[in-house]
């Protein structure tokens, strides 16, 4: 079962980087144009602080987020002392990083999806029918990204749970607030983003079948 999770990951992220390649010598090219006597981004926060949100968002601007989200996830806790919240005692700390944790992959998850609803296609119109091939490779690009967003889902659930262990429940980190309120609307049901990916991906598959029932060849 691991290994198959693993090869799962693999592929989602294969099928990605083909669509995607174009933009990663845009991401190298804003990293050369960090000061030769800036700082070395080392750290979670540090990598977290170059994520954006931006008004008008491309799927280049969501690569680029990707890029450094993926990088703080896999990065290590700055001291407590650079945390991005007060932390005064060890268990502050412990919980301190399971919100962080579970909110870099409630991020991820909305960068995924967004791309993949740039490549998704919400209806299936005969006129359509010449580019069924197109169409149905757009599907499966949607559909890779939708998938990772699921995997990123699962994670951010095991870490929302540890967030909410008993000795955490009286303990709130202020400066991180609009992370509890993730954790708790995730308890509540409020935030159910697998709710939101599987449902995506049935109409993705309804359209899906819709274009392979067409002939190309008929318009």
């Amino acid at each position: 079962m691991e290994r198959s999770v693993k090869n799962a990951d693999i592929w989602i992220r294969e099928q990605i980087l083909k669509h995607i390649k174009l933009a990663i010598p845009g991401i190298f090219f804003l990293i050369s144009l960090v000061p030769l006597n800036g700082y070395i981004v080392t750290y979670k926060e540090q990598y977290y602080r170059l994520y954006h949100q931006h008004y008008l968002q491309r799927p280049t601007d969501s690569i680029e987020n990707i890029y450094w989200l993926e990088k703080a996830a896999q990065a290590d806790f700055a001291n407590p002392l650079y945390a991005l919240a007060l932390i005064e005692n060890e268990t502050e700390w412990e919980k301190y990083r399971y919100l962080f944790n579970t909110h870099i992959n409630l991020k991820l998850i909305e960068q995924y999806l967004f791309l993949g609803n740039q490549w998704n296609k919400r209806k299936a119109y005969f006129y359509n029918a010449p580019w069924r091939e197109q169409n149905l490779k757009s599907l499966e690009t949607a559909e890779t990204c939708y998938r990772a967003a699921l995997n990123y889902w699962t994670e951010a659930q095991d870490w929302a749970e540890k967030a909410r262990a008993g000795k955490f429940r009286f303990m709130n980190l202020q400066r991180v607030q609009f992370w509890e309120d993730e954790v708790y609307r995730m308890e509540t049901g409020e935030l159910d983003y697998g709710r939101t990916i599987t449902r995506e991906l049935t109409h993705l598959e309804n359209v899906r079948q819709r274009f392979q029932s067409m002939d190309e060849n008929t318009y």
